[in-house]
This record gives C-alpha cells, sequence and structure tokens, in this order.
C-alpha cells in the first residue's frame, strides 16, 4: 500500500514560536511547522500499520488509514507558504534571474536529504544482494528498468521520478517531492497571474483546482491516494494552485478576528477528527485542509501555545527527515527479517507486532533527529555555497524543516 508523502515540498524557515524577527524579513507564521509534524507522523502510522495487519487500527478509528491524505495537506501548505514569501518577488514580473534563484533555492532544501537517502537505499539493495548471494549462492542483480532500478535511480537524480513512480521508485514517498518540484517549475508563472488578478479573478481561478479535483474523484471513486502518473499529478498541482489562493484569503484578513478564535480551530480540529475517525469520503476531508492552516495560522490563543510547544515544533522541523527516512527504515527491517528467518511480517501476532512498529517509529525518529542535524542543515549550507544561493531567496519547502515563511 503506497501513500507517499509531500510530503515533498515547503517546510518553510518562518514557523514563528516566539522568535524575533529581523529587519526586512518576511512576517513569520506560526503552527505551521506543528501541522506538518504530525502530519508526517501520520503517514509514518499509516504506512507501517499496512506491515502489521493484525493490529487492525481500523477496528478503532477510520484515521489511520486515511494517512495518505496528509500529502494533500502537505501540498496546500506548500503553495499557501511559497506564496507567503516570494509575493513579492513574482507579482509584477518574472524575471529570468529570479526564476533562476528561486529554484536553485528550492534545490538546496529539496536535494540533499533526497540525495543521502537514496544512496541509503543503493547501499542498502547492494549489501542485501550481497548478503543473499552469501547464503543462497546466488542474487538478482539490479534491473534496468522498474522500481529499484538503474533507470529509477537515473530518474531520482533528476528529480523525474514521480512521474511515473511505480517503475522509478527507489524511496516511495519521495514521488511527493519530485511532483512538488513540477510545482516549482510552475509557480513563478502562475504566481504573476494570480497574485495580479482582482477578487473576481481570484474566484475565477479557484474554480480550476476545484473542479479538477472534483473529477479526480469521481475518477477513482473518491480515493486519493494516487502516487503514481498523472492522477498523481492532478492531485498535486491543484492542491499547490489551492494553497496560494489560499494565501490570497489570508492576506486579505476576510474574517480574521473570527478565524483568530480558539473556538473556531477548536471546531475545525473535532470535524476533522470525527470525519477522519468514520473514513467520511476524501475530498469532504480534504476540503476541510483550507479551514485548518487558515485557523491554525490566525490563532493566537491557548491551542496556538499548545500546538507551537516544544515537543511539536520538534517534530515539525525533523518532519521532512520523517517522511523520507521511515521507508528505509521498513525497508531494511522487512529485507532483514526476511533474509535471517523467512518470516513474513505480515503473520505477526499482534503484540510482537505492536512491539516491533513502536521500536521503528522510535529508530525512524531518532535517525531522523541526527538527519536534519547533519544532512539537512549541513548539507543545505554546503549546497547554497556550491550554487552560489543569494541570502534572502531561499525559503523552506514540503520537504524542508520549518512551514513558517522566511528566507
Amino acid at each position: 500500500m503506497q501513500s507517499r508523502l509531500a510530503a515533498a515540498g515547503d517546510w518553510a524557515d518562518a514557523a514563528g514560536h516566539g522568535r524575533p524577527q529581523s529587519s526586512g524579513s518576511v512576517e513569520q507564521l506560526s503552527s505551521l511547522t506543528p501541522l506538518r509534524g504530525i502530519a508526517a507522523l501520520w503517514v509514518v502510522l499509516f504506512h507501517f500499520c499496512w506491515r502489521f495487519p493484525s493490529i487492525h487500527p481500523d477496528r478503532y478509528t477510520g484515521a489511520v488509514y486515511k494517512g495518505y491524505l496528509a500529502v494533500d495537506l502537505f501540498f496546500v501548505l506548500s503553495g499557501f507558504v511559497i506564496t507567503h514569501v516570494y509575493k513579492e518577488s513574482f507579482a509584477r514580473q518574472v524575471t529570468a534571474g529570479r526564476y533562476r534563484d528561486f529554484l536553485k533555492a528550492r534545490i538546496t532544501r529539496i536535494y540533499p536529504l533526497h540525495i543521502a537517502v537514496l544512496l541509503l537505499f543503493v547501499a542498502a539493495v547492494i549489501a542485501e544482494r550481497i548478503a543473499t548471494y552469501v547464503l543462497k549462492g546466488f542474487a538478482e542483480p539490479i534491473p534496468l528498468v522498474g522500481e529499484q532500478s538503474l533507470s529509477g535511480l537515473l530518474a531520482n537524480l533528476l528529480m523525474l521520478q514521480g512521474l511515473w513512480a511505480r517503475g522509478l521508485s527507489w524511496n516511495n514517498p519521495a514521488w511527493s517531492i519530485s511532483l512538488e518540484f513540477l510545482a516549482y517549475l510552475l509557480f513563478p508563472l502562475l504566481s504573476s497571474v494570480l497574485l495580479r488578478a482582482g477578487p473576481a479573478g481570484k474566484t475565477a481561478f479557484g474554480t480550476v483546482p476545484l473542479t479538477v479535483l472534483g473529477w479526480l474523484a469521481y475518477r477513482t471513486g473518491d480515493y486519493f491516494n494516487q502516487w503514481n502518473g498523472t492522477y498523481a499529478i492532478l492531485r498535486c498541482l491543484p492542491e499547490f494552485i489551492a494553497g496560494s489562493l489560499l494565501y490570497s484569503g489570508y492576506q486579505s484578513g476576510l474574517l480574521a478576528p473570527l478565524l483568530a478564535t480558539d473556538t473556531i480551530l477548536l471546531l475545525i480540529m473535532l470535524l476533522l477528527g470525527v470525519l477522519l475517525h468514520i473514513a467520511a469520503p476524501d475530498l469532504g476531508i480534504i476540503a476541510l485542509f483550507p479551514l485548518l492552516i487558515l485557523t491554525a495560522v490566525r490563532n493566537k490563543g491557548w491551542l496556538a501555545r499548545l500546538l507551537n510547544s516544544a515537543p511539536l515544533v520538534w517534530l515539525g522541523d525533523i518532519s521532512y527527515s520523517v517522511y523520507l527516512l521511515h521507508w528505509f527504515v521498513l525497508f531494511v527491517v522487512l529485507e532483514t527479517v526476511r533474509l535471517a528467518s523467512g518470516v513474513d511480517l505480515a503473520q505477526l501476532p499482534p503484540k510482537p507486532s505492536l512491539l516491533l512498529l513502536t521500536a521503528m517509529i522510535g529508530v525512524s525518529l531518532g535517525l531522523a533527529t541526527l538527519s536534519y542535524r547533519f544532512v539537512e542543515v549541513t548539507g543545505r549550507r554546503w549546497l547554497r555555497k556550491r550554487l552560489d544561493v543569494r541570502p534572502g531567496s531561499e525559503v523552506a519547502g514540503c520537504g524542508d524543516s520549518r512551514s513558517g515563511g522566511r528566507a
């Protein structure tokens, strides 16, 4: 079962959390980083629970197996955050220099961790082939085509894996990073039109993503776990555009006093929780994500203080690493158990399944904490120097650590 997150895209640097703003920096947005962290953990639970069916989370709630919808939340968030940071850069004119700087900044955010985890997969697959040869006297070579193939490796290096994830994947969740990069390629061109449009024009533009998502729901039987090919593209781009348009509503201040109250945010969270619990239609759940984002970013009450507590901010900071690394943890566990004992994890009884699942989550969080510090941050700085990314042109993506908006 392959949900594959966002989460690729734009986990931005200006999360807010009470830090002072430097002069000339973009306004920081609070509460979005913790939302990403919660969503990333939701995806991990979704992917891991499929491998341990004896746990049967669906007996208690429909929310776990709706975890693929976290990707949709990521796409909307990314459009919102990118527009927040780059609204001034592309509102009047899209120049070749600004476009180039924008793409270089996006690459410095997404690429270091993506490549690091990709190399981990390559090393693990080679090690698995060697171990198989030692134990059994033979091993299959890495194929030329298909998943974990040489052609897939090339596609991942070029960020093209999301165009046909079923045949190009190494790290399955990375499909969304590829498609969000496609959204980045289009964003400067679209934003110059969207940001200059008046209220009527933005309303008209808003009907486009709604229509596409409605059509997608119809064509897929309202199953948005579409991670491959055309349907995945038609999932990502309209939601990214919807996030960009949502930012216009935020910027206008429409209903801001009402949306800032704890009561409204609590109602949205409770309604979303109920819909997830009863496994309501996907499109209805996705329709609440914009309201969740607006009320979360507006809120200044006790719910904002809870969302921006240290543990949730930490979870948001490492969320990109959690998203990309958890599939590697799953891969290593599956291959190790298969080679060492031939046991099928799907046949484990509930108690050992739950213990192993908990351990895998703990390992994923631990690796992500290290990865954030030594791969994401360090790799980003190294690549910024190599690409000569100018200060002020870099903002995070859904593949990044924070969900606010400071360059």
